[in-house]
């Protein structure tokens, strides 16, 4: 049996499946005519079905994946631009993966989010978080510099206009904000990706790891991939744009913008800085990690001070992406295994969060947290699932938000003491500000009469948090199967990048003994 499906999938190019199903169902919508809410209610189907196949096909991937090997699986190779060494290629390992199943999974949740809210251009708005899923899993999967790019790429135009197009109070400037933000910073890594194509003469990925660049090229490369991934993340203090592009978005492209397209940075330091340029890596490592202490310490500080739901949540995902930086570049296995956790953990938490914001705003259309008190009395099946994400945004043992920040903190101690307890400091602020929120939301006095109004979630939005609350405790209690499946593909990533060190003979980098010492 296993064999059969095994064979299957070897023939079946599921990656492209995968990947340009979405965009199918997008196509489709767009052809749809007839009354507008005949259209609307059959655009809603269509997206939801869509990417509900597209969900169970991504998990043939999993089942299919063999864990016990770092090697690219899946892999489907077409000749694009031949003259040019320039290919369609596309692969997954144990570290893409799992972010391809994280972005199928929180789709069809978004659709279903959206069902009730989004009553304009309800075919438009169903097209374009397809065509986003298109462009998501595309770029998770590419194994071509130049491939990859159009997708990292691709997926600013329908965020783009979801934000612009279906967002709220100032919707148009945050959507510019977002836009030329992600786009200065991708202006430079194509640059440093048309640099290492002149130098190596192909753009594929694999063959890329494999290449020696000179350490000042190296330098310069790093910091061009630098500017886009950090933005991407994003990092202090080029993070200005999330809150804004948060507060405006609608819920459900909080939800994907929180889940996925802040992980496209974390990925691209994973695919790009460490394994092709290690020596640039190792020198600029004390710059990450203060620039990420600074994110954990001060934009959790300023969470605490947010009267608006969304932007504190939104600070507070800057914060935990502080974390994933700081694991990424302490280069050992447990703290690398637990960024890839955390990136995972946060895009199911920080989503559900949102989602919750979105449940009352739904009902009350404000965001301010004084507005809201004592929904536990009226609103009990809501609070305990708040409860549940709010707990898991903290890092309590048991669910997702522990292991991944647990790992990262092991993982950096056993390279920087200094940099670890700095770090962890986020844990206690985090816990601050998140039970700040639950408090003032869901406790207190039940004394104003719209609130007193507001009704329990329906069965819609149970069907919705149902996967969520499961997936963030299974993964607390039981991550086994995630840590196995990236075990063998960080092992071998982190191995190339040590060897390369000691090839070169790259010890401390004299940027962090000069400038960084008190971290040492």
């Amino acid at each position: 049996m296993m064999t059969a499906l095994s064979n299957f999938m070897t023939d079946l190019p599921i990656l492209s499946v995968v990947t340009f199903l979405p965009l199918l169902g997008a196509t489709l919508i767009m052809f749809l005519r007839g009354k507008s809410n005949i259209v609307a209610s059959q655009a809603r189907y269509v997206a939801l079905w869509t990417t509900l196949l597209t969900f169970v096909i991504s998990l043939f991937i999993w089942i299919g994946f063999e864990s016990g090997t770092a090697e690219f699986q899946f892999e489907e190779r077409l000749n694009w631009l031949p003259d040019y060494r320039i290919s369609y290629h596309m692969g997954v390992d144990g570290i893409s993966m799992l972010f391809v199943i994280l972005s199928t999974f929180l789709m069809p949740i978004c659709i279903l989010a959206s069902w009730d809210s989004i009553t304009k251009m309800v075919k438009e708005y169903m097209a374009a978080f397809l065509l986003l899923e298109t462009m998501m899993v595309g770029m998770f999967c590419a194994l071509d510099m130049v491939l990859f790019y159009v997708f990292f790429e691709g997926v600013l135009i329908p965020m783009f206009l979801i934000i612009g197009v279906w967002g709220g109070g100032r919707r148009v400037y945050s959507a510019f904000k977002f836009f030329l933000y992600t786009l200065t910073g991708s202006v430079l890594l194509l640059i440093a990706m048309l640099a290492m194509y002149f130098q190596v003469g192909t753009t594929d990925i694999p063959a890329l790891m494999e290449a020696d660049f000179a350490r000042n090229m190296q330098y310069l490369l790093w910091l061009g991939m630098f500017a886009s991934f950090a933005v991407k993340v994003p990092m202090w203090p080029v993070h200005t744009w999330l809150p804004d592009a948060h507060v405006d978005a609608p819920t459900a492209g909080s939800v994907i913008l929180a889940g996925v397209l802040l992980k496209m940075g974390g990925y691209g330091f994973l695919r790009f800085s460490l394994p092709m340029l290690p020596e640039a890596s190792a020198y600029f490592t004390p710059l990450v990690y203060v620039i990420s202490i600074i994110a954990i310490i001060y934009t959790s500080l300023v969470a605490l001070v947010q009267q608006d739901m969304k932007k504190l949540i939104a600070y507070s995902s800057v914060a935990h992406m502080g974390f994933v930086t700081v694991g990424t570049f302490a280069a050992t296995q447990q703290a690398v295994e637990g960024a890839i956790f955390q990136m995972l953990s946060h895009g199911i938490v920080s989503a559900a969060l949102f989602l919750c914001v979105g449940v009352v705003y739904d009902r009350l259309h404000t965001r301010e947290i004084s507005r809201y008190g004592g929904l536990v009395n009226n609103m009990p099946k809501y609070a305990l699932v708040f409860m549940v994400f709010m707990l898991a945004s903290v890092g309590l043992p048991g669910t997702s938000g522990f292991v991944g920040e647990f790992l990262v903190l092991i993982g950096v101690f056993q390279v920087n003491t200094w940099v670890s307890l700095l770090a962890a400091t986020g844990v206690i602020l985090g816990a601050t500000y998140m039970l700040y929120l639950y408090r003032r939301v869901i406790y207190g006095e039940l004394d104003k009469d719209d609130v007193k109004a507001l009704l329990d979630l329906s069965p819609r939005e149970i069907i919705i948090f149902g996967p969520l609350v499961f997936v963030v405790i299974w993964m607390g209690i039981y991550p086994l199967p995630i840590l196995d499946v990236m075990n063998q593909s960080v092992a071998n990533l982190l191995i190339n990048y040590h060897a390369d060190l000691a090839k070169s003979a790259t010890g401390v980098s004299p940027l962090g003994s000069q400038l960084f010492a008190f971290l040492r």
